[in-house]
Order: C-alpha cells, then sequence, then structure tokens
C-alpha cells in the first residue's frame, strides 16, 4: 500500500504528520486558549473589583513572590501535561494572570475611553481566536505558509506604528491596533 507523499509534511524530528492531524491539533490550541480567557477574565474582574494590590508597598517582593507563583504555574503545568491536571492548573495559572493584571487594568479604565479600550482588546483578540478555531475546524487546507505572510504583516504594523508617532493620526492607530489584534492572534 503506498502513502501518499502530497498529504504529509515532516515536522520536528522527521515524523511524518498529516495536515488534518496538524489541524486537529491547532483547532484543541485555539479552543483552550479560547477558554484559557474566562479564568483570565474572572481573575481581573476580581482585582479590578477588589482593589487588589499585590505586595503594593515593597516592588521588590512582589516581584519575587509574582516570579515563584507564575514558574511553579509553569513547572507543573509542565509536569501534568499529559492529564486533565495540566488543564486545571493552566486556567489556575490564567487567573492568577489576570489577577495579577488587574492594577493595569484599573489604571486604563481610569483613562476617558478605558473601558472602550478593554473592551476592544479582549472582544477582538476572543472574535479572532473563535473565528481561527473554527477554521482549523473546518478546513483541511495546511497553514504552514502563513508564517512568511504574517511576518510581513508584523513588519508593517511596526514601522507604521513609528511612523504614527509623528503622525498623530487617530485613523492610522485604529488601522494599526485592529491589524495587531488579527496578526498577533494568529
Amino acid at each position: 500500500m503506498a502513502i501518499d507523499q502530497g498529504s504529509l509534511r515532516y515536522g520536528q524530528g522527521g515524523i511524518a504528520t498529516s495536515v488534518e492531524t496538524r489541524n486537529r491539533v491547532l483547532r484543541n490550541t485555539y479552543w483552550l486558549l479560547a477558554l484559557s480567557l474566562i479564568p483570565t477574565v474572572l481573575g481581573a474582574w476580581i482585582g479590578v473589583s477588589t482593589g487588589f494590590t499585590f505586595f503594593a508597598g515593597s516592588p521588590g517582593m512582589a516581584l519575587i513572590v509574582f516570579l515563584a507563583v507564575a514558574f511553579g504555574f509553569m513547572y507543573a503545568i509542565n509536569r501534568y501535561k499529559d492529564s486533565s491536571v495540566g488543564v486545571l492548573l493552566l486556567l489556575g495559572f490564567t487567573f492568577f494572570m489576570g489577577l495579577m493584571l488587574s492594577r493595569l487594568i484599573g489604571a486604563v479604565l481610569g483613562l476617558g475611553n478605558g473601558a472602550a479600550l478593554i473592551m476592544y482588546a479582549f472582544g477582538g483578540t476572543a472574535l479572532v481566536f473563535a473565528v481561527m478555531a473554527s477554521i482549523a475546524t473546518t478546513s483541511k487546507r495546511d497553514f504552514s505558509g502563513m508564517g512568511k505572510w504574517l511576518m510581513i504583516g508584523f513588519v508593517v504594523i511596526f514601522l507604521a506604528a513609528i511612523a504614527n508617532i509623528w503622525l498623530q493620526m487617530p485613523a492610522l492607530m485604529l488601522t494599526i491596533s485592529s491589524l495587531a489584534i488579527i496578526i498577533f492572534s494568529l
């Protein structure tokens, strides 16, 4: 029985993987990312609503504790990556990161259009995750060729952002933000 070489791609270590297998992994990754947004938002909401300050009087100690907890979560997630405990640890990690982001979110909410900025970033990212997970679920196409175009998009966004430092154009800022959401979510 002959293997159709056109449907196989060689990944890391020369292991042949089918496009369907790769797309299934991509689909599951996007759905897990979308699911992990829920505890992140919950942690950020709890932090903002309670005025959470993490060792506010001692920034050095806060950094040490933050790094210890974050790296502890990362180690535990890697240790249990092949079980449901790993998924629960990942959700706990995203809750913790949302809680740590709450001071930054509180500062942005203090701006005149802070709530709109946060909802635009969250909504745009969640929408792109959902769309990409749906595309990965239904498509049989190989997406490995997107890397070149995403890199070109990054360079364009970077150059436009640098130019907008001097141009100060609100429409260009909105365009850069929209493109950044799309490019960095893919």
